[in-house]
């Protein structure tokens, strides 16, 4: 696999680097659109074609250090692939690693969310995505893609952003005052206050790209109308950056689908931005 954004060796290299982006290429419980293992491969090639000048925070993230892991092998069983992440994000966390987990379809944040909840004591769990992926098992797994936020929620608190898809027997336990619904919060303002006041101090992000409405992002295993917006939402990102103490996060569910290249450029865009936002009080101004 190629490296993200293409760097130098002397920003790139695992030593020295602040960041690490691990793929988890996994495509293993997903049941519609297949290919998601593919989506790291992608979101990197596209990265390679970025600027490297972030313009809003006036920066160039890739100053810190990214560099790129070895793609996890594709494991055949689910539950070997969340043992197999798990441990993997714990031996960069040990080493002192910003770590950005990309997918895969969304089981591949089981293992990177149990790590970080681990070692950081306090932490919530934000989740942007069409679904709420709370059900305790599905096909056979408590491990399904369907399953993650179930498995989240027993070792910290979530909060679940633009959720617009969801079986009955996810009702059971629902969490409503942690829920900011998609038809309650698209083109309004007003929500992101009440969101911020949930989470606590230390938070994890996952991110399942289906969150975007598919109008902005269609490359996506299982795309629901009705979602988020690039600015409104990257404007929300960027004040729980500045407000909270992110330690980790995790971008999946890119599906990429021939040679359309706009939904893996969404994907690598927004990994950098959002390492801008965790850096950026790190980094120089570029403009003098």
């Amino acid at each position: 696999m190629d490296s993200y954004g293409g760097l130098p060796e002397e920003f790139c290299a695992y030593e020295t680097a602040r960041v690490v982006v691990q793929p988890i290429p996994f495509d293993g419980t997903s049941t519609w659109g297949k290919g998601a293992d593919k989506g790291p491969e992608a979101l990197l090639e596209a990265s390679a074609n970025m600027e490297l000048y972030d313009i809003e925070t006036d920066t160039e993230p890739y100053t810190i250090g990214i560099a790129t892991a070895e793609a996890l092998p594709a494991y055949d069983a689910v539950e070997e692939m969340v043992a197999a992440s798990k441990a993997c994000v714990e031996r960069h966390l040990a080493n002192g690693k910003f770590v950005v987990s990309i997918g895969g379809e969304h089981s591949v944040s089981i293992g990177p969310i149990l790590a970080h909840a681990q070692k950081y004591a306090g932490l919530t769990v934000l989740q942007l995505d069409a679904h709420t992926d709370l059900r305790q098992e599905y096909e056979g797994s408590p491990f399904n893609h369907a399953c993650v936020m179930a498995r989240a929620r027993e070792v910290c608190p979530i909060v679940q952003v633009g959720i617009r898809s969801m079986d009955t027997s996810e009702l059971e336990g629902l969490q409503r005052e942690r829920i900011f619904w998609a038809h309650e919060i698209v083109g309004q303002t007003g929500w992101e206050q009440r969101a911020l006041d949930l989470l606590t101090p230390r938070v994890y992000i996952t991110i399942d790209l289906d969150a975007f409405d598919p109008a902005i992002l269609s490359a996506t295993g299982t795309p629901e109308p009705g979602g988020l917006e690039w600015h409104p939402t990257l404007r929300f990102l960027r004040r729980v950056f500045e407000t909270h103490e992110v330690v980790g996060f995790d971008i999946v569910e890119l599906c990429p689908t021939g040679d359309y290249k706009p939904s893996a450029f969404l994907a690598a865009k927004l990994l950098y931005r959002l390492l801008s936002f965790r850096f950026q009080h790190q980094l120089s101004h570029c403009s003098k």
